[in-house]
């Protein structure tokens, strides 16, 4: 029971772990099929067991692997070579099946309005976990959000991690708190929503507060891309697309530029054998 209580409490944290099971055992060997371990983003065992020594150790580095690679992994560990297996010669074979659970991507929202409005909607829509922090926010306004969070007035409750993406909407309230708490964290993204006059009082402002140059290019100010933006919809799309963009590794260009480039190609070929067969033709040639 202690097991899957402690797999309930990293899953309500939204922490990262692995479970691993014994799927097949063959020969001898100290686990038995079913058995499990509960292994957590930094590769350590903190529930169960799927064998000792280096069976254990095997397990848990592809564990991390599997974590990082948010991927199911199946993997054999031979006991009966203590050279090219797991350097344990307990006899027997293995086979381990691992499982990430991995927590959605947050997106934290700092402030209130019809921006924060949208974007909560739209990262809804796209599986995030959307956190709105803002002593203003009605829970109302932000139906599909995931959590609204209105007295945590110092952050300190605030747990920003390398899955959180955070957009501050604060319409200038604290927004250079949040900066500071977000850029003490692995945050993957971090974002203000400001006009660049503001982005340049704040930056400047927390810079002479001590802030490094390189700590302040991780802030995306103004926030989103380059789609002439001017409605609080258009604004949260250009927020999002820029997320997106980041999250999947996309270049920003447009599709149909490639797609057209080919097109015109395939055109181009079958306009010139075209051509070549209307000259045969007039000239009498087969």
């Amino acid at each position: 029971m202690d097991f899957y209580l402690k797999a309930a409490e990293f899953a309500s944290e939204r922490r990262a772990f692995a479970i691993a099971t014994v799927v097949r055992v063959e020969g001898s060997s100290s686990a038995k099929p079913g058995s499990k371990a509960l292994i957590d983003d930094h590769g350590r065992i903190l529930e169960g067991w799927v064998g000792g020594g280096c069976a254990e150790s095997a397990v848990r580095g592809e564990a991390l692997r599997s974590i990082r690679a948010e991927k199911p992994l199946l993997i054999t560990l031979n006991m009966q070579d203590e050279i090219l297996g797991v350097g344990m010669p307990c006899g027997g074979m293995m086979d381990v099946y691992i499982e990430p659970v991995i927590p959605k991507p947050e997106l934290l929202i700092a402030g209130h309005g019809r921006i924060a409005e949208t974007l909560a909607a739209m990262g809804s829509s796209m599986g995030f976990y959307v956190t709105i922090h803002d002593p203003s926010a009605a829970r109302e306004l932000f139906p599909t959000a995931d959590r609204v969070i209105t007295q945590d007035f110092d952050l300190a409750e605030t747990r920003i991690d390398s899955r959180s993406f955070v957009v501050i909407a604060t319409l200038h309230k604290n927004d250079h708190l949040w900066i500071q708490k977000a850029l003490k964290s692995q945050a993957g993204y971090i974002a203000l929503v400001a006009s660049p006059h503001r982005t340049s009082l704040v930056l400047d402002y927390l810079h002479l507060e001590g802030a490094a140059p390189e700590e302040l290019d991780r802030v995306w100010a103004p926030a989103g891309l380059d789609l002439g933006a001017i409605t609080p919809e258009e604004i949260a799309l250009s927020i999002m697309s820029q997320i997106v963009l980041l999250r999947r590794g996309g270049t920003g260009g447009a599709l149909k530029l490639r797609k057209s480039s080919a097109i015109h190609d395939e055109k181009t070929e079958a306009a010139e054998i075209s051509v070549k067969v209307i000259r045969r033709c007039e000239s009498g040639g087969s």
